[in-house]
């Protein structure tokens, strides 16, 4: 392949992360959550609800995860997979345009909004196993933290296109920028808010077309008979293993819980702030763009940083940041900020949040970028797709529970800031399991 043609084919790859972010950014954290807040009005209802809906699409994407991706390393053709789920994506996140003020169906809603998440998920399954293919070995933590910057920079551009364009206020009925919702959209009626959803479908629609035009899968062979029962043969002798190789084990165990911490904290930021400091969907958006903008930068950094060190001392420093986070949202509100009581009206809580979230941002994105690095380390070449079904399983297996936690924890405190405490835990265990990890896997054994 020559030169031209690899970076065309790294630039197609970057895009999938650009055209799919959107889906976490505007539906999951920092507009469609808060508005589903303002929908049913109080806030441990809604995070409630809003767990339970997650956790119920996490439990799909943990048992049908590692069957699809040994499926994939059998069969081969992993883009017919993309486009397959991409279909999910698109209609999932079109459909919440319905999710009405005068006719709210909460359960219709999540439904869709679950089937626009599995579509997510499972494409970038398919997409993370492609990444080995793009660079030699020590180019991969680059190009990883590269994508997933770009990615968090289309995320920045989709949620500014929202606040100033699109999501009104529901007091005055105007975007950030004090004009009416663009397109003739009610803000009666919240069309300007709704539209995140039909906004997230047609980014994706568009900016897809590079990822299929330039990335071409080297596993393209059409499905051999019997495809099916070799992958879960295949799949059941990966499993089996897997106790036989210690620093794979406990890299996906290490992983289960804190990638599980940290999408709790993406999908639960944007109502926590709505429900405890009382932000509304503009404020939020503002909390998100400070959190990208802070996502992107340490994204790019902690590719070089990857690239130097490796990816196991830059994971350990991003769970210990989000464990002190986690620690910390528990302590602040609108009474007092680390048991130190403060005035009404006070802006503390707020510059508090904004540190949280670009610190949030900031380790996140580092986080997920490595983790993918570091799973390519781990994982056998000729396995890859399965390795990352295998990471998915794993960044979902607990994916119920969090949320499933989150939910009964808030249910039986009543209190919105102790139902998030389940975070503390998790990202400590992980941390914890890291230990056990190889910095190159058991083939260093």
């Amino acid at each position: 392949m020559d030169e031209s043609a690899k970076r065309r084919r790294i630039w197609g790859w970057f895009f999938f992360d650009w055209a799919s972010q959107p889906y976490n950014t505007l539906l999951l954290t920092f507009i469609f959550a808060p508005y589903v807040k303002e929908l049913l009005g109080d806030g441990t209802t809604a995070q409630t609800a809003w767990a339970t809906g997650i956790a119920l699409a996490g439990f799909v994407i943990a048992i049908l995860a590692p069957i699809l991706g040994a499926l994939a390393d059998t069969g081969g053709n992993r883009m017919r997979w993309i486009w397959g789920f991409s279909v999910l994506y698109v209609v999932g996140a079109a459909m919440l345009w319905f999710a009405q003020p005068a006719d709210f169906d909460l359960w219709l809603t999540l439904l869709f909004f679950a089937l626009g998440l599995i579509g997510m998920e499972f494409a970038t399954i398919f997409t993370n196993a492609m990444l080995p293919d793009l660079g030699k070995r020590q180019e991969i933590g680059r190009i990883s933290g590269n994508g997933w910057a770009f990615g968090y920079l289309g995320g920045l551009v989709s949620l500014v296109i929202m606040l100033v364009f699109f999501a009104e206020s529901s007091e005055t009925g105007t975007t950030l920028i004090g004009i009416p919702p663009a397109l003739g959209l009610d803000p009666e009626a919240r069309e300007g808010t709704r539209f995140v959803g039909p906004l997230a479908a047609l980014w994706y629609v568009v900016f897809m077309v590079p990822f299929f035009l330039w990335v071409r899968d080297p596993k393209a062979a059409s499905a051999p008979q019997g495809a099916v029962r070799r992958a879960l043969r295949d799949l059941g002798a990966t499993l089996r293993h897997l106790p036989r190789a210690p620093s794979l084990f406990a890299y996906l165990a290490s992983s289960m819980f804190y990638r599980d911490a940290l999408n709790g904290m993406y999908a639960f930021g944007g109502i926590y702030a709505a429900g405890v400091l009382g932000w509304s969907v503009v404020d939020t958006g503002i909390f998100g763009i400070l959190a990208i903008i802070s996502g992107a930068l340490f994204a790019w950094l902690g590719g070089k940083a990857d690239a130097r060190f490796g990816p196991k001392p830059v994971i350990a420093a991003c769970i210990l940041a989000l464990l002190l986070v986690a620690i910390s949202i528990v302590l602040v509100n609108r009474e007092s900020v680390f048991f130190v009581s403060i005035p009404e009206g006070s802006a503390a809580p707020d510059i508090a949040f904004y540190v949280f979230g670009a610190t949030i941002g900031a380790a996140g994105g580092v986080l997920q970028a490595t983790s993918r690095t570091m799973m390519v380390r781990q994982a056998r070449p000729e396995r890859m797709t399965e390795a990352f079904g295998l990471y998915a399983l794993a960044g979902k297996a607990t994916s119920f529970l969090a949320p499933s936690l989150i939910a009964l924890t808030t249910w039986a405190s009543g209190s919105q800031q102790v139902g998030v405490s389940p975070l503390i835990l998790l990202f400590a265990i992980g941390l914890l399991l890291l230990a056990w990890v190889k910095p190159d896997g058991d083939r260093a054994a």
